[in-house]
């Protein structure tokens, strides 16, 4: 039966499937509130599952967010009708349709849907912390996980308080600093972050960060295109005024037998990555103009999301009254951030506030083959920009840098 409400889905949609909104909350965090949910909503799952500062696309992951977290929490759904009272998950539609939905190379090397991307909405800074590598993810059952930045203008009509991101140590910092850092962690502030530098971010631009990098993200609104792991320790105690870690998020995803063991809080750091003085230069991630493509009037095209093998993004702004057909040769989603229009004659645009549980038309998954043959954007309004972001997962387009 989910097979054929899937099929319905791809045949009215052209091979572009609609999307629910999919919102996760997290206890430690306080929402920033630009994800455009009402202000009454931000809360709407209690505030012992903590405010919704999360807005997870096209997932077929799910949260880690510890006891009392329902087992769909982050799995994005398919809104099969416009009533939206038949629904499945992309996740069981990947399974069902395999290669036919998301492409013979990604189903045939991981047999999965094998990404997701985020919109992260935080008042102020997190703690420093640490998404495992692979060798390290594989011990609890996860795998390691990549992530990139980027900072949508349209997300960010205000700051938070503190626009500045941290990532690594400075060169000079030693590994014996570090260790009496993690080892201080519940005696009060660990102080880890001033062995680190601070970076002030800047809209329409990203960053990439591979496993094993310690960062402290800044309070902008960021779009995170990320491998499909919800893997992650924190490493800083006391953060932005006054805010305190859970000890207990110090040991998240470790295997109980090293619960304790400081050394193995060390081994999970890609020291070499933390420490290197050209970071900035190799990870920092400016929009960089698609110039390979037949040029169409009142497009533009941009990679910016693309120093990582497994996940890429693209940013495309399509003109007021104009069309377009694009062609890709993977698979993806998308979110669209401003204007309104259709892309292959669904309408789509984008909501001014959200009520939790209600529908929108601004998320879509776009099939393999829909993306090699192309779909056809069109944007309806007069004046205004049709901006969407492209999230990707393996995309033998991406540019090497």
């Amino acid at each position: 039966m989910k097979k054929v409400l899937v099929d319905q889905a791809l045949e009215k949609g052209k091979g572009v499937l609609r999307l629910a909104p999919t919102w996760v909350p997290r206890a430690f965090c306080r929402p920033g509130r630009r994800l455009k949910l009402h202000p009454d909503d931000y809360f709407s799952l209690g505030l012992k599952r903590g405010g919704i500062d999360e807005r997870w696309l096209s997932s077929a992951t799910p949260a880690d967010n510890g006891p009392g977290t329902p087992g769909d929490e982050g799995l994005s759904y398919i809104v099969i009708d416009d009533d939206g009272k038949e629904k499945v998950m992309l996740a069981e539609a990947v399974d069902l349709l395999g290669e036919d939905l998301i492409g013979p190379q990604l189903w045939g090397k991981y047999g999965k849907w094998p990404m997701f991307s985020k919109f992260f909405d935080n008042l102020g800074p997190l703690p420093h912390h640490i998404h495992h590598r692979d060798r390290h993810a594989e011990k609890v059952g996860q795998a390691g996980k990549p992530e990139m930045y980027f900072f949508p203008a349209q997300m960010n009509n205000y700051p938070g308080e503190f626009a500045y991101t941290f990532f690594g140590f400075n060169p000079e910092v030693t590994k014996q600093q570090v260790r009496e850092c993690l080892m201080n962690f519940e005696k009060g502030d660990n102080h880890i972050l001033e062995l680190s530098r601070a970076y002030k971010l800047r809209v329409d631009t990203g960053w990439d960060v591979p496993p094993g990098v310690l960062h402290a993200p800044g309070s902008l609104c960021t779009y995170e295109p990320q491998f499909s792991s919800d893997v992650y320790a924190m490493y800083q105690s006391v953060l932005f005024a006054d805010h305190v870690t859970p000890p207990e998020l110090l040991w998240k995803n470790m295997p109980e037998s090293e619960y304790g063991n400081y050394d193995y809080l060390m081994d999970v750091i890609d020291w070499e990555r933390n420490i290197d003085p050209d970071f900035a230069q190799k990870h920092f991630m400016p929009p960089i103009r698609i110039n390979n493509r037949d040029e169409q009037p009142g497009l533009i095209e941009e990679w910016i999301c693309y120093k990582c093998d497994q996940v890429s993004a693209q940013r495309l702004t399509l003109y007021p009254d104009s069309s377009a057909v694009i062609k890709d040769e993977a698979a993806y989603g998308l979110i669209l951030i401003q204007g309104h229009g259709s892309i292959n004659g669904q309408i789509m645009e984008t909501p001014s506030m959200i009520r939790y549980g209600q529908l929108t038309r601004d998320e879509f998954f776009v099939s393999h083959h829909a993306a090699k043959q192309g779909v056809t954007l069109v944007n309806n309004a007069l004046s205004e920009p049709l901006v969407l972001l492209k999230h990707f997962a393996e995309n033998p387009e991406i540019p090497i840098t």
